[in-house]
C-alpha cells in the first residue's frame, strides 16, 4: 500500500529529513507533497488526496493547531490522521494537541523506527517493509 504524504514544516531541511525517514523507515509512498506552513497545507489538501499528514506545531502565517482546527471543520479534511512533529512535547500539550484532532506525536529528533511505528500502526501494516 503507497500513502500519499504531506510535510508541513517551515524548515525545509526538516522536510527533506522527514521524507527520507519516510523511506528510510520502509514506509512505501505514492506522492510525498511539502507545505511551509498550514495555509499552504490547506491549499494543498483543497487539491489532492492525502493519506497521513507529519506537521510541525510552531510555523508563521498559520501554525499546526490553526491548520488541524481549521482541518476538523472539514467534512473530508477532518478525517486525515495527523501526526505533530515538534520539539515542543510537556504532556500536558500533548493532551491539549489531542484534544484538537491530532491522531499522533513524535518528538523531535525523530528516528526512523518512530515513523514506521505510527504508520504501521495508523495502517495496520504492522509487518510491512
Amino acid at each position: 500500500m503507497s500513502l500519499n504524504v504531506l510535510l508541513v514544516d517551515d524548515s525545509i531541511t526538516v522536510r527533506s529529513v522527514m521524507e527520507k525517514t519516510l523511506h528510510l523507515a520502509g514506509i512505501q509512498t505514492n506522492m510525498v507533497l511539502h507545505a511551509a506552513n498550514g495555509k499552504e497545507a490547506l491549499d494543498i489538501l483543497g487539491k489532492e488526496w492525502v493519506d497521513l499528514i507529519f506537521a510541525d506545531i510552531n510555523m508563521p502565517v498559520m501554525n499546526g493547531v490553526e491548520m488541524i482546527e481549521k482541518m476538523s471543520h472539514d467534512g473530508l479534511m477532518k478525517t486525515i490522521p495527523v501526526v505533530v512533529v515538534s520539539t515542543e512535547g510537556s504532556q500536558t500539550r500533548i493532551e491539549q494537541l489531542k484534544d484538537k484532532g491530532i491522531t499522533a506525536y513524535i518528538r523531535k529528533p525523530f528516528q526512523p523506527e518512530d515513523f514506521k511505528a505510527i504508520v504501521d500502526d495508523l495502517t495496520g501494516l504492522n509487518n510491512a517493509a
